[in-house]
């Protein structure tokens, strides 16, 4: 990923606490690196998962949980689109006097948003999810359709899709349950079929040295880590050893996509 110059790297998510998973590595090296980071939200993240004992409105707490996660990961910048959390399966529905899921939104309506983005912050990369939105989540796959095309609208110059290798992740896992059991809701095998092989990877970042930035980044989306079944998977992932942790999480994975018509790194072109 090219980060050896000032750049201006947008990064689109669809819910509070995506960002800490996949890419919070690679935002905490670029900011300190000296490049504007900024990370744009799609939906509220209403539907997610919550313990029945959390007080108060769940949008309202994802994003004060969101702002404490970019100010640790030096965010420059946090754009929220406002739409509503389409849910796990993408059937959730407009309530009356709410926002419109993300998932019923046109997607040439909400690349018009995000191209405006883009063009404001004349970025120079954008990183968005894979087609399969990593694990299949419809909200992630929205994600990267609208990604795609604000990009090609603003003639971004670099697109970058942040995945995981698959191989890897099924190997870690099996390394983890030797140790920790898994909440039930968390299924492991489907790992065998998300994100990418190593094979198709074309970008690797080193992301170590700021590890401790990424698990406290985890951290702060605690609404996410528990519900009234038990721990949730953030609450798995916090819980391994830091040199696990640091194991797992220390690299993390893009594939490089070719952006039509991209304008040169000079900004301002028509």
């Amino acid at each position: 990923m090219p980060l050896s110059s000032a750049r201006t790297l947008v990064f689109v998510h669809a819910h509070p606490d995506d960002e800490a998973f996949l890419t919070s590595g690679t935002m905490a090296r670029a900011s300190k690196e000296g490049q504007r980071v900024v990370l744009v939200v799609a939906t509220d993240g209403a539907a997610g998962l919550a313990a029945g004992e959390l007080t108060g409105d769940l949008a309202t707490i994802r994003a004060a949980e969101l702002d404490e996660s970019a100010r640790i990961l030096g965010v420059a910048r946090t754009v929220r689109l406002g739409y509503a959390d389409s849910g796990l399966h993408g059937d959730e529905v407009q309530q009356a006097g709410g926002s419109v899921p993300l998932c019923q939104a046109l997607v040439a309506d909400v690349a018009q948003e995000l191209a405006e983005i883009l063009r404001e912050e004349c970025a120079d990369v954008l990183v968005t999810y894979d087609p399969n939105g990593g694990y299949g989540h419809p909200d992630h796959i929205r994600v990267h359709d609208v990604s795609v095309r604000a990009a090609e609208i603003a003639r971004t110059p670099y697109v970058f899709e942040a995945t995981a290798p698959r191989d890897l992740i099924v190997k870690a896992l099996k390394l983890i349950s030797t140790f920790y059991t898994f909440p039930p809701e968390f299924d492991p095998t489907s790992f065998e079929r998300a994100y990418r092989s190593s094979a198709e990877i074309t970008h690797r970042v080193n992301v170590r040295d700021y590890i401790g930035q990424k698990r406290a980044s985890m951290r702060a989306h605690s609404s996410q880590a528990t519900a009234d079944s038990g721990d949730r998977t953030l609450a798995a992932f916090l819980r391994i050893p830091q040199p696990i942790f640091r194991y797992v999480f220390g690299t993390e994975y893009y594939v490089l996509r070719t952006t039509a018509n991209a304008r040169s790194s000079t900004c301002g072109s028509s």
